[in-house]
């Protein structure tokens, strides 16, 4: 929404007590918001120690979803949740590293399940893995738009994952089914224009 001189101008006009007022109406409103100030302006831990705490959460919650792997279309909902948590984080901390290495690290930790998932009929896990495949391809896409430094951590991080895709010989196939290269999983081999790629595989009615 665009604001005009004269809105704005009435907004300045407001005393400090009747602003204070509107900004504590507005938070009450907004929690997002309201984390994203208390974190900028108090918050004594920084975004490092956030993206820490992120990481033994995702951990944790994974685990605990993982009893439930047997019932695919709740095991969803709750990655799916944890996956909003991330993005939460994100949104407060402005974490762009945290916003490819935490869904990343969430992926992996699924996959630690590979026993218990590769017991699931395919048609019934099929919408997990696909989900998968596409929060992959998000995160590989953006990567090489951070700084180099980020690069050897992230490719770790991935090396894990191709290593524990090729143990599930489901979710293996799914990705070769859908034109998923394996070598983009490693940064290195990252095409320039990999979400062009990604948008005509789409286009050929892939990753649905």
């Amino acid at each position: 929404m665009d604001y005009s001189k004269e809105f704005k101008a009435a907004l300045s006009n407001f005393s400090a007590i009747e602003k204070d007022r509107l900004i504590f109406r507005l938070l009450k409103k907004d929690k997002l918001l309201s984390k994203k100030l208390y974190f900028e302006l108090i918050d004594t831990e920084t975004t490092d120690q956030k993206r820490t705490q992120m990481e033994e959460q995702i951990e944790e919650r994974v685990l605990l979803a993982s009893k439930y792997i047997g019932n695919p279309k709740y095991f969803l909902v709750l990655i799916r949740k944890i996956s909003a948590e991330i993005t939460e984080h994100v949104k407060i901390t402005t974490d762009k590293f945290g916003d490819i290495y935490l869904q990343l690290f969430l992926v992996d930790k699924i996959l630690e399940s590979n026993d218990k998932l590769n017991h699931q009929r395919f048609d019934n896990i099929y919408k997990l893995y696909i989900y998968l495949i596409n929060k992959l391809l998000k995160a590989i896409i953006s990567i090489k738009k951070l700084d180099e430094d980020y690069w050897m951590e992230l490719n770790e991080v991935l090396e894990g994952i191709e290593s524990k895709i090729h143990e599930n010989k489901y979710f293996e196939k799914l990705c070769i089914n859908n034109s998923f290269d394996f070598s983009w999983l490693t940064i290195e081999k990252i095409p320039d224009h990999l979400d062009l790629i990604v948008k005509d595989i789409k286009s050929q009615g892939f990753l649905k």
